[in-house]
């Protein structure tokens, strides 16, 4: 994605965040006509920038009123006894990534990766140790219209069997020196593995965070 492209869509976000905030806390029509037209906007700035038709990216905008916080995405890293990571290869995309997803509203960080994790690899798992805490925006090659925080566990094997689903194409450990390309980096980054690595080797190393 150009340069450009990157910072009008970060713009665009920013800007529905706020927009979004202060309808929220709008106290008169004169304050929710002026959020919703900056709302249109940040719509329109989308569907310039992107793929999405304008209408698309408002109906999403508007879905979740309120105050604008950061969505929680969640990423299980399972190892085997032989040091291979559980990886799962996205239908959307072709790339491969940590299993995972959305948490679910109403539902805890543990079950919400516990559930996904056995959605998308056919495995059931029990989270042990959180490893991370990120600003999933930071990779900035694909669309995102909203601002996320990822959470990613390490996740013990206790049942299941290794399968893919309808959101995946095909599921697998993987030796450290030779993980399958490409990834899909908005889901699951190098740093990420390599964090979670490290906390599975030393259960003594701190939470890392951004």
């Amino acid at each position: 994605m150009p340069e450009m492209a990157k910072k009008w869509l970060k713009w665009a976000r920013e800007i529905q965040a706020l927009a979004q905030t202060g309808f929220h806390y709008a106290q008169d029509e004169y304050e929710r006509s002026r959020a919703s037209r900056l709302l249109e906007i940040t719509a329109d700035m989308i569907a310039n920038g992107s793929d999405m038709q304008a209408m698309d990216a408002l109906i999403a905008f508007t879905a979740q009123p309120g105050y604008a916080t950061p969505k929680v995405d969640v990423r299980a890293a399972v190892f085997n006894r032989d040091m291979r990571i559980l990886l799962v290869r996205e239908a959307a995309d072709g790339g491969w990534t940590l299993p995972g997803g959305w948490a679910d509203v109403g539902e805890g960080p543990r079950n919400a990766v516990e559930r996904e994790t056995q959605e998308e690899s056919g495995l059931r798992v029990q989270a042990t140790r959180l490893v991370g805490v990120y600003d999933a925006n930071r990779i900035e090659d694909q669309l995102s219209l909203f601002h996320a925080y990822k959470l990613v566990f390490i996740c013990q094997p206790i049942g299941g069997e290794i399968k893919p689903s309808m959101e995946t194409s095909e599921v697998g450990y993987f030796s450290l020196e030779d993980l399958p390309q490409p990834f899909s980096e908005h889901r699951t980054t190098p740093r990420q593995i390599q964090d979670a690595v490290a906390a599975y080797c030393d259960p003594n190393l701190p939470t890392v965070f951004d």
